[in-house]
C-alpha cells in the first residue's frame, strides 16, 4: 500500500499536507502532533494497521502516515528527502513565520509527486545504496498511539482508498480556500491601515492651511461679517416736511 498522507507542521501547525486517499488525516494528526515531544526526535507510532512516522527537528515536524506494511525504512528515506527539499525551498527564518497552509499551494504538488514515487518504490536503488549513511530504522521507537492518548480521548483513523483522486481534489480545494480566505482577510487589514493612514496626512495638512484643528479660516469662524445694508429715505416723510 501506498504512503496515504503527509504534513508538515510548525508544532501544531499545519504548513502543508497532502492525502492520496480520503481519510480524516487532518482530524487524526491534529490530535498526534499535540502529543509529539518539543524536543528533536524521530519516532513511529503504531494505530490498528496503520503507522504515523516522523522526524521532528528545529520545531518542525515532517510526519507521513503508512499501512503495517509499509517498509519503515523507506518512509523515514522519505521524510528525509521531503525535509531536505522544505528546508531547501524556504529556510527556517520564513518557515518560522509561514501561516498556517501557507506553502500548500507551492508545496502541496511535490509532496504529491514524492508520495508516488516512494510508494511504487521508483528509481529508488540510488537512495538504496546510501541506506547506511541514514540513522538505523532499528533505532527508531516504535509506540502504541493508544499510550499517549489522554482518558476518554478517542482516537480513529478512517481510510477509503477507492476515493484516491476526489480526496486529493478535496482537500486541495479545502486548504486552498483557507489559505485564500488568510489572504483576502489580510489584504482587507493591509488596505484599511493606508486608508487611515491617507486621512490622517489630508487631515494634518488641511489643519495647517486652515488656521487650526478647528479650521477656522476656512469654516467661516475667521472671516469678518458683513456690515447691515442702510436703510433707504422715507419718502412719505420727505414730501411731509415741506
Amino acid at each position: 500500500m501506498p504512503i496515504l498522507y503527509t504534513v508538515i507542521a510548525r508544532g501544531t501547525t499545519v504548513l502543508v499536507n497532502h492525502a492520496s486517499c480520503a481519510g480524516n488525516f487532518a482530524e487524526v494528526t491534529q490530535q498526534v502532533l499535540h502529543k509529539i515531544p518539543a524536543d528533536d526526535s524521530r519516532l513511529t507510532y503504531s494505530h490498528s494497521s496503520f503507522l504515523f512516522h516522523y522526524v521532528k527537528e528545529d520545531g518542525v515536524v515532517y510526519l507521513c502516515i503508512t499501512d503495517d506494511d509499509f517498509e519503515r525504512s523507506k518512509s523515514f528515506m522519505y521524510l528525509n528527502e521531503v525535509k531536505a527539499r522544505f528546508l531547501h525551498a524556504y529556510g527556517l527564518s520564513r518557515i518560522r513565520d509561514a501561516l498556517p497552509y501557507g506553502m500548500n499551494a507551492d508545496f502541496a504538488g511535490l509532496l504529491a509527486a514524492e508520495m508516488k514515487r516512494y510508494s511504487e518504490g521508483r528509481n529508488l536503488d540510488a537512495i538504496s545504496r546510501v541506506q547506511d549513511q541514514l540513522q538505523d530504522v532499528k533505532d527508531i521507537m516504535v509506540k502504541n498511539i493508544d499510550n499517549i492518548t489522554s482518558r476518554g480521548e478517542h482516537l480513529e483513523l478512517l481510510v477509503n482508498q477507492a476515493e484516491n483522486l476526489h480526496a486529493a481534489s478535496v482537500s486541495f480545494r479545502k486548504t486552498s480556500r483557507n489559505v485564500a480566505s488568510v489572504m483576502y482577510w489580510r489584504n482587507i487589514k493591509y488596505s484599511l491601515m493606508i486608508a487611515g493612514i491617507c486621512l490622517l496626512v489630508i487631515y494634518i495638512i488641511i489643519c495647517f492651511s486652515c488656521g487650526g484643528l478647528l479650521w477656522q479660516s476656512c469654516v467661516g469662524g475667521g472671516s469678518n461679517p458683513k456690515p447691515d445694508p442702510t436703510p433707504a429715505p422715507n419718502s412719505t416723510q420727505f414730501f411731509s416736511s415741506n
